[in-house]
């Protein structure tokens, strides 16, 4: 794999370049100081994946990135981003621009050189070996097929007592749940625009989703969706008591569960260990509200590396909720949705505009 880092900072870039090269084996690993030079080494060597700091002179990662889209450079863009309210926005319009991930930039406070190193190594390596291992489409397709995949068997080996068609199905164009729950991860923030597109008030529902962002991201997210849908959308707060027509967000870096409360249905917040690597995590959600709402859960699961929502999807079909999956085709990475598809822990599987038109149903009286 051949591997260009972009950033005007020398001790953030010798970071970057030791994470990777304590943990795998490149072809090729280069540095630029500045998007500029980053678009004449992509023309002239040609790279699988770039990492890329947002703010540089000369030309930033919003430029470089409009930039490799015009001249449809084949680059897979990993996006890095200081951990503050305008960078976190800037960062969701380079997901929109074609980057693949952001990750939260060490914020060199009192923390050592070794401890960014950490940072950095936990963040990056995850989506470097997905990459490597061949688990993510540059482009998603429209076309729709069943497609059995690595991740699928993996899933069956490490639960073989489900097996596809083990769960009773839920028609789930004719569902009308009393909530909704959607998990999403790697190219999640673009599937999200295009799943809300055509939602508007009013809505009848509350919606809660889980989206794996660092922290200050999710509240940026959260924003975009309320400007796109006109609905209340925010980060979940602790012992908020949730309320039809409003979305929300799992904050960065803490679990969003819910919990029966004197005053209704609470939101509860925690920074309880990990599951599947990630906090916030899917599966915490889930569990809650099916052991809450039963039968009347309707549950989305987009793009995403790892597993998480897998055993989430698995109590709501075990209560005989409703639970939609993204398909291959048009998932940037089939990771969570797979997992799903592997289990059996579903109702229907469909490219994402297909996805959206359920959430239309859904929400709808």
């Amino acid at each position: 794999m051949r591997i260009l880092i972009v950033d005007d900072s020398v001790v953030f870039r010798s970071q970057i370049k030791a994470a990777v090269e304590s943990s795998m084996k490149v072809t090729y690993l280069a540095t630029a100081a500045n998007g500029k030079i980053a678009l004449q080494k992509l023309e002239a060597e040609g790279f699988d994946v770039m990492t890329l700091d947002m703010e540089m002179p000369e030309m930033n990662g919003l430029e470089t990135l409009r930039e490799i889209k015009a001249k449809k450079i084949p680059v897979k863009t990993i996006v890095f981003a200081a951990q503050n309210a305008r960078a976190a926005g800037t960062a969701l319009e380079a997901l929109s621009l074609g980057a693949l991930e952001v990750v939260a930039k060490p914020d060199g406070g009192a923390g050592s050189l070794d401890e960014a190193l950490i940072q950095v190594k936990a963040q990056l390596m995850p989506i470097l070996k997905m990459i490597e291992g061949g688990r993510v489409t540059s482009e998603a397709s429209a076309a729709v097929t069943t497609v059995r995949t690595k991740m699928e068997e993996s899933a069956k080996m490490m639960f073989p007592g489900i097996a596809p068609g083990a769960y009773s199905k839920t028609k789930v164009e004719t569902f009308r749940p009393r909530v909704i729950v959607i998990g999403s991860s790697t190219g999640g923030p673009n599937a999200l625009e295009i799943l809300f597109a055509n939602i508007r008030p009013p809505v009848h529902v509350p919606i809660l989703l889980v989206q794996h962002m660092p922290p200050i991201f999710t509240a940026s997210l959260a924003a975009r969706i309320a400007s796109i849908t006109g609905l209340p959308a925010a980060e979940g707060k602790n012992g908020e008591v949730i309320q039809p027509g409003h979305i929300y967000v799992a904050p960065g870096d803490y679990h969003m569960g819910l919990f029966l409360s004197k005053l209704g249905i609470s939101i509860k917040l925690s920074q309880a260990p990990k599951r599947c690597h990630v906090r916030p995590a899917v599966d915490v959600l889930f569990e809650d509200v099916s052991s809450i709402y039963e039968k009347t859960v309707g549950a989305m699961i987009l793009t995403g590396m790892g597993e998480d929502g897998m055993l989430g999807c698995r109590a709501i079909k075990e209560k005989g909720g409703g639970v939609m999956i993204q398909d291959k085709e048009t998932s940037i990475v089939w990771g969570m949705p797979g997992a799903v598809h592997a289990s059996g822990a579903f109702d229907k599987m469909g490219p994402l505009l297909e996805c959206g038109r359920i959430l239309q149903e859904w929400t709808k009286e």
